[in-house]
């Protein structure tokens, strides 16, 4: 796909975000894609394609909106399907398979109100190799690459808590962040252990709330009062169904092949990215996307986020909404990192980072076995 062709011209958060017990995964995920289509000045009948999760999410928001669908896509590949989403849906709109598609999230991982149980199907390669030994929960599944890659990379507990610190850092100047108190590496490792090496402040919050994108071609939003953010490149991949079947646990391969595809396509490497967001459902996962993204070398994420580099102030902001660990988790949490790299690039964040012109976003599918990726620019190349 040409970098630039197509652009965001519509982001946009539910009302409420956090504790919101009186709506349901439908309500949010309608009241979120009301608010998307109205940013990007647009009317529910300009609308050809929907995007969301499950098997009848996104047929159930095209009915309930009132939406002719032309295109339609259900891919469901843990917190990073929304970054598929969008990928598709680019090539849907080059292809003239739609015009204007709606990408919707909406979940209630708190309150659960209209949320299916949890399901480790017994014949599963999870519930087969995984589970039987003692591996039941998503902390306890992403302990075995955090731990190889802590040894392998030197990574210390220090280090490990400072990603927790720093994106704390960025929550406190955002009203809408779930947690904006300020804490100290003491604070994180005194916090409770959940499952080593990952104590209470190292895991995500589990919060209620939803989020959309509208996308359409770039001839389009020309037209539209909308500020664009332009897509200058994806890229997706998957490696594994189960975590204890990773080639490398100090690596993820998916997001190694992700992004070398997004940075290839949009024909930019590291040093030209202004702003990151690497999804954060556990404090290791951001040192992964440093390393495979190729931001820094292997073994130098751990200092890097300690040095501040990603901090206020730093060379590299990253998860400057506070990232799951301390802005919201509904369950897949990928919808909003992409919001915050649109808000970015759009340069109406509430820690707006200055001089944003680009921002490369990574998003995480389960267990490392997914990826997605994606480039945000603020200018069409």
């Amino acid at each position: 796909m040409k970098p630039g062709a197509v652009a965001v011209v519509g982001a946009a958060e539910s009302e409420r975000i956090g504790v919101v017990p009186d709506m349901s995964v439908l309500q949010l995920n309608l009241d979120a894609s009301l608010r998307a289509i109205r940013d990007a000045g647009l009317t529910v009948a300009d609308i050809d394609g929907v995007a969301s999760t499950g098997n009848f999410s996104a047929t159930e928001i095209a009915h309930n909106l009132g939406i002719r669908t032309r295109w339609v896509d259900t891919t469901s590949v843990g917190g990073c399907s929304y970054f598929l989403h969008l990928r598709h849906a680019a090539a849907a709109i080059v292809s003239g398979m739609a015009t204007a598609v709606l990408i919707s999230h909406g979940e209630s991982g708190r309150s659960r109100v209209g949320m299916e149980p949890f399901d480790f199907p017994a014949n599963s390669s999870l519930g087969q190799f995984e589970i039987p030994y003692g591996v039941s929960g998503f902390a306890s599944m992403f302990t075995v690459p955090a731990l190889r890659f802590m040894k392998d990379r030197g990574i210390s507990h220090e280090q490990l808590a400072s990603v927790a610190v720093a994106q704390r850092k960025w929550a406190a100047q955002n009203p809408r962040a779930m947690k904006r108190d300020l804490i100290t590496v003491e604070d994180v490792l005194v916090s409770k252990m959940i499952a080593y090496p990952f104590h209470a402040l190292e895991c995500c919050l589990v919060t209620d709330g939803g989020g959309a994108i509208v996308l359409t071609s770039a001839e389009r939003a020309a037209d539209l009062d909308a500020k664009p953010a332009y897509i200058l490149g994806t890229g997706e991949s998957s490696e594994h169904t189960i975590v204890s079947q990773m080639a490398d646990f100090a690596s993820s391969r998916a997001f190694r092949d992700s992004s070398s595809m997004a940075f290839a396509e949009a024909g930019l490497a590291p040093d030209d990215i202004d702003h990151l967001m690497v999804y954060d459902a556990f404090a290791h996962v951001p040192l992964y996307g440093l390393e495979d993204l190729g931001f820094v070398k292997p073994g130098e994420s751990g200092a890097f986020v300690a040095e501040g580099h990603t901090s206020p102030g730093g060379c590299l902001p990253m998860n400057t909404n506070g990232g799951g660990l301390s802005y919201t988790h509904t369950g897949m949490y990928g919808m909003f990192a992409l919001q915050e790299s649109i808000r970015q690039v759009r340069g109406e964040a509430a820690a707006q980072v200055p001089g944003v012109e680009t921002s490369f976003a990574q998003g995480v599918g389960g267990m490392f076995q997914n990826a997605g990726s994606i480039i945000f620019a603020n200018q069409r190349p």
